[in-house]
């Protein structure tokens, strides 16, 4: 498959995954997504290295541009940018997707966040058993990876919890904003793997 072959997918723009709706960023998503990083910033810049984004200060702004530009890289098939919601309330929860498609292969890297007030629910196992099956199912992965921290415990933790396999530790992989090495664990599964 190609980027062409991609651009002909039917990829839905919502998932549902019982009390967690996931939904692709629309136009007027900025400010509810910018109140749910400003509430998390200082668990998020704990690992800059991997959200360089949030080094910036927030602005509702910056993010209805982000969730404007999310939305138009769905439609290309470059990224597949979620936001989580609370499907009974309708409270964005964070952000998650699929991203750095591999069309070739096909594979995608899974990524997400989740609000400070919304942490140790299991919104982000949910999120990431739905996105992974989309990625089999619709998208056609034949593999969906997930990297992490090699300190991000939680994170890791959801990984090991949704059957994916750490296939490696990168070593000193890159540098945080500080100039600090970091090491990435490397985690993946395939769509042969029982769940």
């Amino acid at each position: 498959m190609d980027t062409n072959d991609a651009l002909r997918l039917d990829l839905p723009l919502h998932i549902d995954a019982g009390p967690l709706r996931l939904q692709v960023p629309q136009a007027g998503d900025g400010a509810a997504l910018c109140e749910a990083i400003t509430e998390s910033l200082t668990d998020l810049r704990r690992f800059l290295s991997a959200l360089p984004w949030v080094a910036a200060e927030p602005s509702p702004a910056a993010s209805e541009a982000w969730c404007r530009r999310s939305h138009a890289n769905f439609l290309a098939r470059t990224d597949l940018p979620f936001l989580m919601h609370e499907a009974a309330t309708g409270r964005l929860l964070g952000a998650c997707g699929l991203h750095r498609p591999d069309w070739q292969v096909p594979k995608l890297e899974i990524g997400y966040w989740c609000r400070s007030g919304a942490q140790g629910r299991g919104w982000v196992g949910r999120a990431v058993i739905a996105l992974t099956e989309y990625a089999f199912t619709h998208a056609q992965a034949v593999r969906v990876e997930l990297v992490t921290d090699t300190e991000n415990t939680p994170s890791r933790r959801v990984a090991e919890r949704c059957g994916f396999t750490l296939e490696g530790v990168r070593r000193h992989a890159l540098r945080n904003p500080a100039g600090q090495l970091r090491s990435l664990c490397d985690y993946a599964r395939l769509r042969d793997d029982a769940a």
